[in-house]
C-alpha cells in the first residue's frame, strides 16, 4: 500500500487504465496512509472517506465499461481548504466559517473532477491564507513531514505536507506571495505557480485578487505538468484567466529545450539569504552547466517589490475582509485582525500608485527576458523553521514579516511563472528549494527546464522518515 501512494500519478495513470490497479485498490491506500499519518501532521483538515470510495467506485465501473476516460481518470488528489469544493466542507482556515459547504466547485477543482480525479479531502492552510506558514485557530497547526517540529511553510502548508509524505499524489493549491513554492520547498517537493490567469481563480472567497495563482504541488514534474494540462485554459467566469498552452504541457516534456541561456542572482538586489541556503543552490550551478545550458550571475533589481507587494496585498485583503473584521473580530487570529488594520489607512491613491510600479517591476523584468530564457534563484532565504517561530534575522541582520521570503512575492506581482524543486538538503537533513523563474507565458518552458534537472539529480525516490 505504501508503495502505491508513491507511485507518481501520471503511472497511477496508466496502471489503472492497464487494469494493474483499481480506483478503489488506490484510494483504499490514500485514505489508509492518512489515516496512520494525519494525526501526527495535521495535514488534511477534512476527509472525505465516503465520497472518495464512493467516487471510486464509479471510475472503476468506467474502466470495466471502457468509457472514454480523462487524463487523471482514478487518481487521487487534495485540495487547499481555501479553494472551493461543491458538497464538501471549506472553511479557509476561519471560526467564521467552520461550517461553510460551496453549492459549487472552484473551475480548477471541477476540471480536475471531469478528469476523473478523486477528491481525498481539504488542506490546512491559515486563515484566508493570510502568512507564509501555516497555523490557524480551527486546526492548528500542520507540520512538516521531514521534521515535526518545525512548519511546512504556506500558506499551502497542508498541501505540501501531505504530496511530501505519501498521503496524496497530487495536490492543488493556491499561490499569492509564495504559498505553492515557498512549502513546496521546506518540504522537499515539487510546486508551480503558473502565468497569473493560467488556471481560473473562481468562484472562491475574496482578497488576493491581483496576486493569487491556482497550481500544482506535486512530488514529480511530470504531475504538475499533467495536473496544468488539466486545470489550465480561459472561463468566461474569470475575466483574468488566459487561454491554456496550445500543446499538452506533459508531452512536451519529451522533447527537452538545449542550450538555455539562464541567469542566477542570490539577491534580487535586495535579499539575504541564509549561507547554508545559498551553499545549497549555488552548488547546483554546475549541474545546470552539465546539462548544456550557460549559467551566469547576474543584476535584476527588484527591490521595490517589498514596498509595493505590502501595499497591494493589505489593500486587497483589507477590502476583501473588512467587514468580516467588524462582525467577527473575537473570531479571528490576531495576526491576521493586525494585517487587515494595517490595510485600512492605504487610500485608492497609494494603491494605484503601487499598481504603477508594479507595471514598472513587470518592464523591468522583460528587458531581463529579452536576452535570458529562465531566472534561477534560492526559493526561500531560509530553512525550514520550528512552529511560530520565525526567523528575526538572516546573516545577523534584523528582518520583518517578508524578510525570510524574498524571492517569491516579486514574481506573484509581475505575474511571472514560477516553480520550486529540490535541490538539496541541510546537515540536519531538511530539504533546500530552488526557484525557477520563466517569461510571461512560458510555463512549458519552465517545466521542461525542471524536467531536465529532476532527470540529472532525482529527487522523488526521498520519503520522508516518518
Amino acid at each position: 500500500m505504501s508503495d502505491i501512494c508513491f507511485l507518481p500519478a501520471v503511472v497511477l495513470a496508466q496502471e489503472l487504465r492497464r487494469k494493474n490497479l483499481s480506483a478503489l485498490e488506490v484510494t483504499q491506500a490514500f485514505l489508509e496512509r492518512i489515516t496512520g499519518l494525519n494525526r501526527q501532521l495535521n495535514a488534511y483538515v477534512t476527509i472525505c472517506e465516503g465520497e472518495a470510495l464512493s467516487a471510486a467506485r464509479r471510475a472503476d465501473e468506467k474502466l470495466q465499461r471502457r468509457d472514454e476516460l480523462g487524463l487523471l481518470h482514478g487518481v487521487p488528489f487534495s485540495v487547499k481548504d481555501l479553494v472551493f469544493t461543491r458538497g464538501t466542507r471549506t472553511t479557509a482556515g476561519s471560526r467564521i466559517h467552520e461550517h461553510y459547504v460551496p453549492s459549487e466547485d472552484a473551475i480548477s477543482v471541477s476540471r480536475m473532477r471531469e478528469a476523473g480525479a478523486i477528491l481525498l479531502g481539504k488542506t490546512n492552510t491559515p486563515e484566508f491564507g493570510y502568512k507564509a506558514t501555516t497555523e490557524n485557530l480551527l486546526f492548528g497547526p500542520a507540520r512538516n513531514p521531514w521534521s515535526i517540529e518545525r512548519t511546512p511553510g504556506g500558506s499551502s502548508g497542508g498541501a505540501a505536507a501531505a504530496t511530501a509524505a505519501g498521503l496524496a499524489p497530487l495536490s492543488l493549491g493556491t499561490d499569492g506571495g509564495g504559498s505553492i513554492r515557498i512549502p513546496a520547498s521546506f518540504c522537499g517537493v515539487f510546486g508551480l505557480k503558473p502565468t497569473f490567469g493560467r488556471v481560473p481563480n473562481v468562484p472562491g472567497f475574496r482578497g488576493w485578487k491581483t496576486l493569487s495563482h491556482t497550481g500544482p504541488i506535486t512530488r514529480t514534474v511530470g504531475d504538475a505538468a499533467a495536473m496544468l494540462d488539466v486545470m489550465a485554459g480561459h472561463h468566461e467566469m474569470d475575466r483574468n484567466s488566459v487561454p491554456a498552452s496550445s500543446s499538452s504541457n506533459l508531452r512536451a516534456l519529451e522533447r527537452p529545450h538545449r542550450e538555455l541561456r539562464i541567469g542566477y542572482s542570490a539577491e534580487l538586489g535586495f535579499a539575504r539569504v541564509d549561507r547554508v541556503v545559498a551553499g545549497a543552490v549555488e552548488a547546483v550551478l554546475p549541474l545546470v552547466e552539465d546539462m548544456g545550458h550557460r549559467a551566469e550571475n547576474v543584476d535584476v533589481d527588484l527591490s521595490p517589490s517589498r514596498d509595493v507587494f505590502e501595499t497591494i496585498v493589505l489593500a486587497e485583503n483589507t477590502g476583501a475582509h473588512r467587514e468580516e473584521l467588524e462582525s467577527s473580530r473575537e473570531l479571528m487570529d490576531k495576526g491576521l485582525v493586525k494585517f487587515i488594520e494595517n490595510g485600512t489607512g492605504i487610500t485608492a491613491s497609494q494603491y494605484f500608485a503601487a499598481l504603477a510600479r508594479r507595471d514598472e517591476l513587470a518592464a523591468h523584468l522583460s528587458h531581463f527576458f529579452s536576452d535570458h530564457h529562465l531566472l534561477l534563484t534560492p526559493t526561500v532565504a531560509v530553512t525550514p523553521f520550528p512552529i511560530e517561530n520565525p526567523p528575526r534575522e538572516i546573516a545577523g541582520t534584523s528582518i520583518d514579516a517578508l524578510g525570510w521570503i524574498p524571492f517569491t512575492y516579486p514574481f506573484n506581482l509581475t505575474g511571472n511563472p514560477a516553480a520550486s524543486l529540490p535541490c538539496g538538503v541541510t546537515s540536519e537533513g531538511l530539504p533546500v528549494g530552488l526557484q525557477i523563474v520563466g517569461p510571461r507565458y512560458a510555463d512549458e518552458l519552465v517545466l521542461n527546464f525542471c524536467a531536465q534537472f529532476e532527470a540529472a539529480r532525482p529527487w522523488a525516490q526521498n520519503r520522508p522518515p516518518l
